[in-house]
C-alpha cells in the first residue's frame, strides 16, 4: 500500500464509496481491466483504495482536471463495469467529486 503522489493543487478527485454484494463472479477480472484502462487515460494521476473483509470499500482516483475525469466517466469499459456493478457486485455505492484546493503531508525519515 502506498500514498498516491499528486501534483500541486488544484486537481480533481472522484471518491467512490461502496458496499459489495456476495457475488464474486467476474469482479476481479473487471477490476483489473478497468485499472489497466484508467492508467492509459490522459490526466489520470493515480488511485488509492481499500476494502474491508465485510465488503465496505473506498476508491479515490485523482485527475488533472474535470475534463479528464469526464473522459473516464464516458469510457465504454467504465460504463460496462458500472452497469455490471449495479446489477450484481454492489449493494450500494456513492460517488463524490471534489476539487482539491490544498494538500500537505508528512513522511518519517
Amino acid at each position: 500500500m502506498s500514498i498516491c503522489q499528486t501534483p500541486q493543487p488544484p486537481y480533481v478527485c472522484a471518491i467512490f464509496t461502496s458496499i459489495r454484494t456476495s457475488v464474486e463472479a467476474g469482479y476481479e477480472e473487471m477490476n483489473e481491466a478497468t485499472f489497466q484502462e484508467i492508467q492509459g487515460i490522459e490526466g489520470f494521476l493515480g488511485v488509492e483504495n481499500f476494502r474491508t473483509p465485510d465488503g465496505f470499500g473506498i476508491n479515490i482516483s485523482y485527475w488533472k482536471d474535470m475534463e479528464s475525469l469526464k473522459y473516464w466517466r464516458d469510457n465504454a469499459l467504465h460504463q460496462r463495469a458500472k452497469a455490471l456493478g449495479k446489477k450484481q457486485w454492489y449493494q450500494s455505492y456513492k460517488l463524490r467529486i471534489a476539487v482539491v484546493e490544498r494538500e500537505y503531508g508528512f513522511e518519517a525519515e
